[in-house]
């Protein structure tokens, strides 16, 4: 029998070492993850612990690993929703955005198209009139040249915008390849922006991914419920700072063409009529802090990126004396009176803001505006109990199935049977262990792929041992018996494990949510398993045939 060499030897000793320790975390789950939080929040710190820090930094010795399988939402509970994106709400505001361009283009040629305005048009469509019908063709190019090409794969070659008339009237929509690929813009910036504001009050591995071509998937493990999950995601924090034209305390009054009636959200019963326009929006933010003003009060520091800075200083320095009126969501915070030229594009948001309720938005602010509307199709709220309960059973589940694994190779394989199931020890360890250092997130899912894991492990081992039968059968010695069987039985192992490899990555890359949990388990699980069937448990069986050396072996 020609024995493993020695670097494999002493490779394969270091895998299972390092897997086992790796692996050892999971079963001290509550003292580890205080000890990692209290890592991360004396780090985020600077070095600074309070007592409590540091008591649960103590709870897990730092020399030995602390890498952990996250639990999902099934297993820990938190807020689940389903949310479908008004991209309608973005073909507005382009339209909304494009305006002041096309009454610039068309005040150039006044002499040819006579008086331009605006008519009133669905949303995602801008419609203009113009008094002179002969000027249409020259209107309709100065418009035109104000199309971009479509920045996508399927849009190469095509305009941004579609530009038409009827009699008088210029109709300007966005094209359909615009169109498709601004759904696709949207849809991803809303998925970042959802992912930062989570990510931000510090929960643990959200799952957040698109589903189909306009809706969004979100599952944060931890949170209290969906309301509170709603209360942070589902707020646009639309900030724009708009131009006031009046005020008034007449819910009902008429704020003008291209103007919008807003609610103070200080002075009970007053609105303002503001420009619908804005000079500078949030989108244009760079960064938003928790602060104080004069009076200490809670407030938010702001600073704008370049663009908005230069536009932010150009409007303070043209309209001194004027109001302004910063608008978050559709209610005006304040409308100060602009004393003097504000340069930099900084400032501060003042109102009657908790000191929570001031971080809160800082939050809301620095992760940027939501591109539209979202509504909320399906939401769910599931228990810590719930979770508890379900751990459990998958706890149940796989020492069940542990044992009924290994009384089977036992009772079939005598000795041999033991230094498989040591082998499987290994296998869910190494599983465990990578599952772990990758930041796999376990569900329930995740569970039955390693209760699966269980017996496709030994199902190779069962290969191998049935082989070595054979041969021993045939009249080979133990030694040639045992080397023939793990030669001979590898191709059989190797195709039934590529085949569901294969499987698992189809699952993973067509799959969602707890498909793709299952898929990552299985794949892992399979690639260990080839493993430690082939080489751990080889090397367990020649280690114990060079110490005993028998005349006769009984598998």
């Amino acid at each position: 029998m020609n024995a493993m060499s020695l670097w494999k030897r002493l490779l394969i000793l270091a895998v299972c070492s390092w897997g086992i320790l790796a692996a050892v975390p999971n079963f001290f789950y509550p003292q580890v993850e205080a000890h990692n939080d209290a890592a991360a929040a004396i780090e985020a710190a600077g070095g600074t612990a309070s007592e409590e820090q540091s008591a649960a930094l103590a709870q897990w010795p730092s020399f030995l690993p602390s890498a952990l399988m996250s639990l999902g939402l099934d297993l820990r509970g938190g807020a689940h929703l389903l949310a479908e994106v008004q991209v309608e709400d973005v073909y507005k505001a382009r339209m909304d955005a494009l305006w002041p361009d096309v009454r610039d283009a068309l005040r150039d040629l006044r002499d040819q198209v006579g008086n331009v305005r605006r008519q009133p048009s669905p949303d995602g469509t801008l419609r203009v009139a113009i008094t002179n019908a002969a000027g249409m063709p020259a209107a309709v190019a100065a418009i035109n040249a104000l199309a971009t090409p479509v920045v996508s794969l399927t849009g190469v070659g095509q305009n941004d915008i579609a530009v038409t008339s009827e009699g008088n009237d210029i109709v300007v929509q966005l094209s359909d390849a615009e169109k498709t690929a601004t759904d696709g813009r949207t849809i991803q910036q809303s998925l970042e922006i959802i992912r930062r504001r989570v990510d931000e009050v510090g929960t643990r591995e959200p799952t957040i991914q698109r589903q189909g071509t306009d809706r969004i998937l979100i599952q944060v493990p931890g949170i209290g419920s969906a309301a509170e999950l709603k209360a942070l995601i589902g707020t646009t924090a639309k900030l724009t700072f708009n131009p006031v034209v009046g005020r008034t305390t007449d819910a009902g009054a008429s704020p003008g063409a291209r103007n919008l009636l807003l609610p103070s959200m200080d002075e009970d019963g007053v609105y303002y009529i503001v420009e619908e326009t804005p000079v500078v929006t949030g989108e244009e933010l760079v960064d938003a802090q928790p602060a104080f003003d004069t009076n200490n009060r809670p407030a938010v520091n702001f600073r704008f990126n370049p663009t908005g800075a230069r536009k932010f200083g150009d409007y303070t320095a043209a309209n001194i004396g004027a109001p302004f009126a910063i608008v978050l969501d559709q209610e005006v915070i304040s409308a100060p009176v602009i004393q003097s030229h504000i340069p930099g594009g900084s400032g501060i948001i003042t109102g009657s803001f908790s000191v929570e309720e001031s971080t809160q938005l800082a939050i809301l602010l620095r992760a940027g505006a939501l591109p539209a509307e979202m509504t909320f199709l399906e939401e769910r709220t599931i228990g810590p109990e719930l979770g508890a309960d379900s751990i459990d059973a998958g706890q149940r589940a796989a020492i069940i199935g542990m044992i009924c694994v290994l009384t089977y190779m036992i009772a079939c394989y005598g000795w041999f049977g033991v230094m498989a199931n040591v082998a499987l020890v290994v296998n869910i360890a190494l599983l465990v262990a990578l599952l772990s250092t990758i930041g796999a997130t376990l569900t329930l899912p995740g569970i039955a792929g390693i209760v699966l894991t269980m017996g496709m492990a030994v199902d190779a081992n069962v290969l191998i041992f049935e082989r070595i039968r054979e041969e021993l059968r045939a009249g080979q010695s133990p030694a040639r018996a045992v080397e023939i069987g793990f030669e001979r039985a590898f191709s059989a192992i190797m195709d039934s494990n590529v085949t569901g490899l294969l499987t698992a990555l189809i699952m993973f890359w067509i799959g969602s949510g707890p498909v793709r949990g299952f898929a990552v388990t299985l794949g892992l699980g399979i690639i260990t398993s080839m493993f430690t069937a082939v080489y751990v448990t080889r090397f367990i069986i020649e280690t114990w045939m060079v110490a005993r050396r028998p005349k006769t072996i009984v598998v």
